[in-house]
This record gives C-alpha cells, structure tokens and sequence, in this order.
C-alpha cells in the first residue's frame, strides 16, 4: 500500500545541453535512486532522514537489495519547528516571487544562506545542533535559542566599534582637548584581536538620547577616553538639546557609578564613516500556526527596519562577512562594505550592517538608560498606563468583573478591541514581562467570553450585528425548541452535495447557479430559524436561548427576522448584479438588477433604520477586501525571479550602439566568475505562461511593479518600441499627419458624452476622486483614449472647409483598468500607444486613410517584427464603439492556438463630429454646416509581446534584426592564463575594430569584453536576450583572419574572412528576418482552416487552430458560438475559459462564399467568411 513502491522514477534522461555540463551527461538520477547508491559507497552507517521521508525508506532498502550493495541503517529524527517561522519551500517561494524579501538568502529566511547572512557563523550552528541531540518528538522551539549559541562563538572575537544615530546627534564641546590619535584594544578582553586607531578632538559627538539623560555638572565615562564633567547643557526653544560643554577629568579613574557614554571626535583627520543599521524581525507574526490556517493573513509586511548612523572611521576597512559589535547596540554583521566616492554617481556607499540576534529576551540598554533608577522609574510608568487603561474601560479590568457586565454584545466588542490596545500600548514600550503576560491573560479571557455570549470568534473590524434597541429595557431569557431546524439543516447538506456533484460533473452553468441560488437561500432560511450560520458537521442543538425584548416605538431590531430576511436579499441581488457585470451583460440588464438592488436597500433602510452594510454575519466585506488585495498582487506571483546581484550590476548599463563593457561588471571586471540561474527553466510547449514570463524577466525586458497590471519596461524592451516608433512616425509625416500632446485627464461632462463610446469604456475607466484628503467636486477621468478629450479642441478650431484635413498624433499612455487575468505587454492597465485622430471634409478621403493606416500597421508587423498578419474588418460586436467601422491586423500565436489584434483603424464617420459639434461650411451649398468625417488608429506595447510569444523558443528571446537593440554581438574567445598579455590585448584591440568597422555600416554592434564573465556565460546571456547574430573571435581566427558568426534563429555557425565582415553580416541580418516571417507565415497558414459546419468548427478549434466560418454578422449569433464554443477549464494556468470570439471579415478570405450558404448557426443566411477563434 506504500504509493512510493508504485512505478518509482529512478533517472531522468534529457537531451538538451545542461547550463553548466553542456552535453557531458544525458541521463541525471533522481534523489531517490542517487541516495542509497551513494550512502552505501561512500561508507555511510547510519542514513540521518527526517521523519517525513519515513514512506520512502522501503524504495531505499529496495534499491540496495536490487543492486546487491551494503545496506546502511536508517536513522528517523523529527524536523524542527522554530516559531514565526515557514519551513514549506513553496510558502518561502511565495515570499520571494511577491517582493517581500531580497531573494533565498534572506535574513529573515530559515535557510542556511538566509542564517548565515544574518550573522550565524558554522560553529554557532554546530553547538547548537549538537546540543539539541536527535529526538522523533515535534518540538516548537524560539530562535533565542539557536543565537544565544552563536553569541557564544562570537562575543570573544568580535572586535568592539562605535556608531551613532544620524539625525540625533548633539555636539559636546572640551576646549581642552587636543586632537590626536592613540591605539586602543579592538576586544576589551581579547588582546589577540589587534588593536584600533581612536581620534581624540575638542569637538566631539555623542547620541541625543544618551544626552537627555546628563545634567550639568555630572560626572560621565566616555568610553575609551575617561571621566568628562558636563559644565553646560544648551537648549531651543522647543526644549531638545543642541550642544553641550565639557572639561577633562582624566586624573578621576573611578569609573564605578558614572554613566557610560559611546562618542565620536569630528576631525578632518578622519572622517566619520556613514552607516546604515538594518534590523530585522520575524515574517510571520504568529508564533505557531494551526494546520487550517493561511500564513498570508499573519505577514509582518514591515519587518525590516533601517536607521542611518554615523560610525567609527575603521569602519571603512570592514571586508563583506565581518562580525563586530557596536558598543551598547549589539553585535552587527557586514553585508556590504563601504566603497568610497564613485566617479560614475559622485556618491559614496554606505557601510550596511545587519544586527545579529543574541538571543536576549529584554530589550537591551542601547542609549539613554541610567541604571536602576531608570528602570524602576519607567516600571511606574509603565503600571500608571495600566491603570490608565483599566479607568478608561470603566471597570475594574478583572475577567470576573467584566464577565459580569458584559451583557450587550457590543458593549463586549468594545471591551475586548480595548483590552487589545492595552497590550499593544505595553508592548510597545517595552513594559516588564509580567505585567505584559497579565495583560495577554485578560484579553484571552475576555475573547473566550466573547465566544461564548456571540457564537463566533473575535474579528477585529467586525463588530457583532445589533440584537437589541439601544434604549431596551429589562429583557427575559426565553427558551424557544428549534422545530424542524433539523430537517432543514439535513436540506442545506443535501443541496451542497447536489451543488459539488453538478461542479464535478461539469454541468451547464446555468445548471450550477440555479443550485447555488436554492442552496443560499436555504442557509438564510436555516439561519432566521436558528439564529445561527450553517456549519457542516455542527447541526443546531434543539433548544436556543433567545433574548426577548419589549416592543419599541422605534425602528425594528436589527436582528429581527424580516431585517435578516431582508439583509440576505439584499446580499443575493448584489452577487447577482456582480455576475452581470463580470459576464459583461447588456446595459440594460445591469441597469434594472442595479435599481432592483437599490430598492431592497432603501426597504432594509425604512426597516432597520440603519444602511445595508455587508459585514460580521456573512464576513462578505472581508472576503471582498481579500479578493481586491488578492487581484492587486496577481501578477507578482512565480513571477519575481530575482536575479544574481553582480549580473545585474554588469547589465543594467546596455544603453548606446557601441558601448564597451570592458568595465562594466563588478569590481571593474576583476571580480570572481559569477554563478548565476541564466537559463530559461520553463518550457513554452510544455507551460507558456510561465515560460513567457521567464524571457520577459530574465531577458531584462520587464521588471515587475506593486501596482497590478503596471510594469517597468526596461531599456531592451523600450528599444524595439523606439524603433517602431522611429519607423511609423516617419511614415505617418509622410501622410501629413503632425504629432502633438494632450492632458491625460478627462471631465465627467466631456467623458459621458457619447454615450455607446463610454459605456463600452465604462468598467475600466480609472477616476481621480481626491486631491490629497480632500473630494474633488467632480471626478476626473484618467484617460482610457483620447476621443473627448481632444474633439472638444476640434470642435474649435474647425470652422470652415479651408482648416480640413486636420491631421494629428500623439505618442502616450493610457489606462484601463482591466480585471481580467493581467499579462506584461498583451493586457496591461497602462500601457503606451499612439494614436492618431483625423478630421475630413468628405468620406472617400477619410476611408482612404483608414486603408492606408491599415498598411502601416501591416508593414510594422511584416517588415519590422517579421510576423505575418491577416488584414480585415472587425464585426459590429467587436467593433470600436460609437465608430461607424473597425479595421484591424490580427497575428496568431501557435503556442497558446490564439489569435491577437495587433493594431486597429477606425472610421468614426460622423458620429463623434455631432457629439462634439465640429462642423465646417460646405463650399459646395453655402451657408450650409456639414459635419467632419473622423477617423482614429491605434498601435500598443502590446506589439513587443507578440513578437515575444511567436519568435521566443526555449533557450530564451529572439529578435527581429531591425528591431533589435544590438544586432551583432562580439565575443572573444580563448584567453586563458596561458595567452600572453600582447596576443591578449591585440585579441581586443580587434574586437573594437570590427566593433568600429559595423558601427560605420549603420550596423548596431556592442563587444562584451568583461572578464569576470567566461565566453560560455556570455553566450548563454546574449542568446537570450535574443540578440540576432554572435560574433566570436579567438587568437586562431584572428591568425586566419578569419572569424565566426552563430545566428540566433538557427543556432547555425557560419565562418567568414574578416574582409567580408560588413558585407556578409549584412546579408546574414536579411536572412535571419526572412527566416523568422517565413516560420511564422507557415505556422499561420497550417493553423489557419476553413470550416462550414459547427461541428467542424468545434474540433478545428479545439486543436488549436483560427478558423473562417461562414457567418451572418448578427450580434446574437456570435453570442450564441462564443458561449457554445466555451470550455469549463482554463486554457493556460490563470488565463480565463473563453469561447470563440469574431478576429475579424477578413479582405481576402481563404474561400468565396457559396450561393445560399448558411451561417454555422443555422438560423440565418450566411453574408461573409469570418474569421473566429480564441483570443487575448
């Protein structure tokens, strides 16, 4: 019965070269078959396995009998389980695609980099596993533990330093001080850890909290110095202090009673390192989470904490890994040294020191404390806010006290969110354990009480649903019998078993919903009975306590049984105008659900007295807010894939045709060879989504942004769409038309005017609605096109025939926040555009332009990204709105076997010229006003990610070549320790000379000359950035005169006689964009079909193919095949199930239409071949 026993996986065989190997091996072990091998070779006694491998110990045992090898003894032991603390990998993974740590060594990560980078050294690590022992019991342990180890190992050696708060600094002043430099210990006690330079000066710094706590003419210890007495304390007018003065009192050793100060001398001599101190504190904010529950709703999303500090000057010799201690702070760890100032920023970086944990349970004393008297001051404090709090709760705070008086169940929220303040309060100020541990105590106390008399656990922000008027008199517990909450709570089980069944069966949606409305209000039905929500397993006992009220003057009780009956058709109707919207029903669906809702909402109002507001009972206004938060970080899940930090370094400058990157990497290219996750690790055929998003990342075309749907596009990707936009702008200036810019933002007024335009817009327009706390008057509109914001304009400046054509442009962005499934390029909720917007006299010229636009945007797809399109006209469903037609390109992506619309022409005609009364006088019949014939056009971003989707294969991007940022680019090959410096250096002196010979061909060229890469790396890296074209050299080419070029498209090396360097590169760059269009025109005609029955059309598209149907044109009908063509699966992971929609009329259909054919509905004659297919 052990499922690892079933067909065990033993190795795994893979063809394609490994990213470090290459092609040594083909065949890789799984862990399974590896480990028994190799623990019974390599001599080992006894196997050390937790307790969760315990069903795969007989898969081990098995192995080695099969192979006949000795058999080592298995030894189980429990995992350990620290509190606040995730273990799970794909929990830890969540963490790092979501951005809320740097990366897998972060220090607040339970992994081995993670501790080690915090400051956990090997030894520590070592005495602590050894003294935990071997145990099978599951232990819960705090990490005080493990650091309380690691302060042992680290405490003798660290050498001791000083910092200061930055922004809390006061200035002492010891006239008699001379400035000069003396050697003292590093380690008070440790003499073997060396010694320190120390700056003595008149002027020296000490911290302001530490100078709260002096008084003049106290005696002070300045650390490393000596008694100093404090002559004068110097004040503002707000009372904070701002310098003091001091003298010298060297002679007095008694160092016994005197308050310890850490200082710092201002000297020119040595200046002041600037340091950054980072703390951090535990991901999850619950120590021990129960089986059930969600981790994300425990996330201390601020954990991480900085303060800027001034430190010693030594600190400037620390080396990354350095463990010190900072006097009276705490021991510190270097994650990254101080560098000095840079000649490419002018800034100096910061020395950063990570606190290490000691594995103290009491805050420790860092500034401003004076001993005991302190302490003892602060615990009266501390019992004073206690007492402050009891008195503001108005009782006498002891559970008892509160448990008899806690009769309203508001009156009992309130007492429990105080108690709640109490313990924050305490803790924040660090008040003594055992008043802290009372406090917690208390409000358990009063959470139980709570339960008890509600029926429901503590909710912060849910307060309990009213049961009483608030002037109610005496009431009397009456005891009411459940009478047939039996059978009803056995037909609410009933239906949620018909509700799964239909579910699992995949049963028609209408089916599925009619089940869900039954069971719904069933539950509100067992709910008004029993006073209680529908729990499975947990029937209601036969006898309710229910509060018995006299009757009021006043408005009904909340907790009547109409209001409740009422509250659940409120919450059904307004589940149902949500269904409407998302299916994007008709306007006037929506509109009569909405007035629907309303009217039960004003009803529920008259009743209650009060507004409907979906909250405790149903927990319908949390689970709301959880879904908005949930969508608002869709996108940045399996997402985030950080990237090694010095190959960020050595790229993030690929800007500029000719740029050497001899010393771009880390440390100028001395630094060590980097070991990075290059390669793609998904696979296109096998997971497109998350293939897609490992080239737009790792290829540096897109860097991930917190809000949803919004995204950095970086400079390789914002190159390809510069030189579309270079292309297409000359082109349209050819045509007359001038580019311009107009305001972002749009007036309600100018925005509503057309109206089948906005309403098409409406549910992704995104309003302005505040300046800063204030309500606008008026919202705003962020624009999702730019027809009323600029036809108003129009309007104005067309006054006669003589001001037509109007011709204009502009490059921008716009926003629609769209709620479907976000995708980088193909829908985002910005994204840049152009549009163009013209005006004419006479319909034949505004249709010529559409046409020709048409071919513009043909020509971008065909002879720039090398992507075939198909050319035609969008159908009245799908055409844009309040325009008289819609032309359109659409591209097909094999890989998903859907289509995209690539760029769309639009003939408005004069729909929006009587809108917004832009009118001329027609010379033809004078005094007559005629109105403008309007066209719009639109290219997107949306364009890179095409290319991306239908060039891309697995070893990463591909790139057209007249799109490319960098066409060519030159490796050199070969140096290796035995090259001499002169064969070296002329090996790159030839690199920037075929380098300079392409750049004068107008070729674009970059030589990646960084040392700290190998040439493998560096292939590797260019090829999936997708650069077309690799020019290798190494010192036998360059004997040859020879060198090699691999195509990217093809993988195919090619070797040319340097004299033909420009000449063939060029013709190769030709090639290589003929080879892509090819391709990609082959893929398009073997998936493109025609097919003349529904049925033919329902498998062709099922195998992933577009398909040209005959078609009536009719909005129903294409309803109708959208909703029949449909699956209950998802596509792709996290992409939405679609049907068929129309792509468009295509101008030249694979087929002529048949006399008296028939739509594939069967209800109408068919007018066209229309092309339909799923779609982004």
């Amino acid at each position: 019965n052990n499922g690892c026993m079933r067909d065990p996986t033993l190795y795994r065989c893979k063809n394609q070269p490994h990213p470090r190997t290459r092609n040594k091996y083909n065949i890789y072990p799984t862990y399974d078959f590896a480990c028994p091998i190799v623990d019974s070779v390599e001599g080992v006694t006894h196997a050390l396995r937790t307790t969760e491998y315990h069903d795969r110990d007989e898969q081990f045992y098995w192995i080695i009998e099969a192979l006949g090898i000795r058999k080592p003894y298995i030894w189980e032991y429990s995992r350990l389980n620290l509190n606040n603390t995730l273990l799970s990998k794909r929990k830890l993974t969540w963490f790092v695609n979501e951005g809320l740590v740097d990366g897998w060594d972060d220090p607040r990560f339970p992994t081995v980099r993670g501790v080690l980078r915090r400051g956990m050294t090997v030894e520590g690590l070592k005495q602590f596993i050894a003294a935990q022992g071997s145990s099978r019991s599951v232990v819960n342990m705090e990490w005080d533990k493990i650091w309380s180890f690691n302060k042992k190992v680290i405490d003798p050696v660290a050498p001791r330093f000083s910092a200061l708060l930055k922004d809390k600094i006061v200035t002492v002043n010891i006239p008699e001080a001379q400035e000069e430099m003396k050697e003292v210990a590093k380690h008070p006690k440790n003499a073997e850890v060396g010694l320190k330079p120390i700056w003595y000066s008149p002027k020296v710094l000490i911290d302001g909290a530490d100078a709260e706590t002096l008084t003049e003419g106290e005696m002070v210890t300045f650390i490393n110095w000596g008694n100093i007495i404090i002559t004068k304390i110097r004040k503002n007018s707000t009372g904070k202090i701002t310098s003091m003065d001091a003298k010298l009192n060297l002679e007095n050793k008694d160092y016994k009673k005197t308050t310890k100060i850490t200082w710092l001398a201002e000297t020119s001599s040595a200046s002041l390192t600037p340091t950054i101190c980072v703390n951090y504190e535990h991901l999850i904010t619950k120590p021990v989470l129960g089986k059930e529950e969600d981790f994300k709703q425990y996330i201390n999303r601020n954990s991480k904490q900085e303060e800027l500090m001034l430190g010693d000057p030594c600190l400037k010799d620390l080396k990354k890994g350095d463990i010190i201690q900072l006097q009276r702070r705490g021991f510190y760890i270097c994650d990254q040294p101080y560098e000095p100032i840079s000649p490419y920023s002018c800034k100096e970086a910061p020395c950063i020191l990570i606190y290490i944990p000691d594995g103290h349970t009491k805050e420790m004393p860092t500034s401003g404390s004076k001993e005991k008297t302190k302490s003892e001051t602060s615990k009266k404090e501390v019992g004073t806010t206690v007492k402050g709090h009891s008195a503001s709760l108005g009782a006498d705070v002891s559970p008892t006290s509160v448990s008899a008086s806690a009769q309203d169940p508001l009156a009992l929220y309130r007492r429990v969110s105080a108690q709640g303040d109490v313990v924050r309060d305490l803790k924040q100020k660090k008040a003594a354990k055992e008043d802290i541990d009372a406090a917690v105590k208390q409000l358990l106390a009063l959470k139980v009480e709570y339960k008890e008399k509600i029926g429901q656990d503590y909710k912060p922000g849910n307060p309990p649903v009213a049961t009483v008027p608030i002037h109610s008199s005496k009431c009397e517990v009456v005891t009411v019998t459940n009478v047939g909450s039996k059978t009803i709570y056995d037909n609410v089980a009933e239906q949620g078993e018909v509700v799964r069944k239909l579910k699992a069966e995949k049963a028609p949606k209408d089916k599925v919903d009619e089940a869900v409305k039954l069971l719904l209000s069933l539950k509100a039905e067992y709910k008004e009975k029993t006073g209680q929500d529908y729990k499975p397993g947990q029937p209601a006992s036969s006898q309710t306590s229910v509060l018995k009220h006299p009757k009021s003057t006043e408005t009904s009780s909340l907790g009547s049984p109409e209001a409740q009956v009422l509250f659940n058709q409120v919450a059904l109707q307004g589940e149902e105008v949500r269904k409407l919207k998302s299916e994007k029903a008709e306007k006037d669906k929506i509109d009569t659900a909405v007035q629907k809702l309303l009217q039960l909402k004003a009803q529920y109002k008259l009743l209650t007295g009060v507004d409907y507001k979906p909250v405790s009972t149903t927990g319908a206004e949390d689970k709301d807010k959880k879904k908005k938060e949930k969508e608002n970080k869709s996108e940045k899940q399996n997402k985030q894939q950080k990237q090694n930090e010095g190959q960020k370094k050595g790229m993030q400058k690929d800007q500029g045709s000719n740029y050497n990157l001899s010393s771009d990497g880390p440390g100028d290219g001395q630094g060590p060879k980097k070991q990075t996750r290059l390669g793609l690790e998904a696979k296109k055929e096998e997971n497109l989504a998350e293939w897609y998003s490992q080239v737009i990342t790792k290829s540096e075309m897109i860097e991930y942004y917190d809000v949803s749907g919004c995204y950095i596009l970086r400079p390789w990707a914002f190159s390809v769409w510069e030189a579309i936009k270079d292309f297409f702008d000359s082109e349209i200036k050819k045509l007359g038309v001038e580019n311009c810019y107009f305001p972002m933002f749009v007036s309600q007024a100018a925005l509503e005017k057309e109206k089948t335009h906005i309403a098409d817009f409406a549910p992704e327009v995104a309003w302005v609605t505040k300046s800063g706390k204030t309500e606008l008057a008026e919202p705003i509109a962020v624009r999702p096109t730019s027809e009323t914001v600029m036809y108003p304009a129009y309007a104005k400046w067309i006054q006669s025939h003589r001001d037509l054509p109007i011709k204009l442009n502009q490059w921008c962005n716009v926003v629609r926040w769209e709620f479907k499934h976000p995708q980088p390029f193909l829908r985002t909720r910005e994204f840049l555009w152009q549009e163009g917007h013209t005006a004419f006299s006479t319909y034949e010229e505004a249709a010529e332009e559409v046409l020709q636009i048409l071919d513009l945007y043909a020509r971008v797809y065909e002879e720039l990204l090398a992507i075939p399109v198909v050319k035609g006209r969008k159908t009245e469903k799908e055409k844009f709105a309040g325009g008289d037609y819609t032309t359109t390109v659409e591209a097909f992506i094999s890989a998903s076997g859907r289509a995209i619309q690539g760029a769309t022409s639009h003939h408005l005609g004069q729909n929006f010229s009587k809108m917004f009364e832009i009118v001329f006088e027609d010379p033809r019949v004078p005094g007559e006003k005629q109105f403008a014939y309007q066209n719009s056009w639109g290219l997107t971003t949306r364009t890179i990610g095409v290319m991306t989707m239908i060039h891309g294969d697995n070893m990463g991007l591909v790139l057209p070549p007249r799109v490319a940022c960098f066409q060519v680019v030159i490796i050199p090959c070969g140096i290796t320790n035995s090259l001499l410096e002169e064969e070296k250096e002329a090996l790159l002196t030839k690199c920037n000379e075929y380098c300079k010979r392409l750049c004068k061909a107008n070729i674009r060229v970059r030589t990646d000359l960084r040392e700290n890469y190998s040439p493998g790396w560096k292939f590797n890296h260019w090829e999936l950035k997708g650069v077309p074209v690799r020019l290798e050299v190494g010192p036998r080419d360059m004997k040859n005169h020879q060198f090699v070029a691999v195509r990217r498209d093809t993988g195919e090396k090619l070797s040319f006689s340097e004299d033909e360097a420009v000449d063939q590169l060029s013709r190769v760059l030709e090639e290589i964009h003929l080879n892509l269009y090819n391709r990609a025109a082959e893929d398009l005609k073997s998936h493109m079909v025609v097919a003349n029955s529904m049925e033919e059309f329902q498998k062709e598209l099922d195998s992933g193919k577009i398909v040209q149907i005959p078609f009536c044109g009719e909005i129903e009908c294409e309803d109708w095949i959208k909703k029949a063509t449909a699956k209950d699966q998802d596509l792709e992971p996290g992409a939405p199930s679609m049907g068929a929609k129309s792509l468009c009329i295509p101008f030249k259909p694979l087929c002529e239409l048949q006399n008296g054919a028939r739509c594939v509905c069967d209800k109408n004659p068919a007018k066209f071949y229309t092309l339909f297919g799923r779609s982004y």
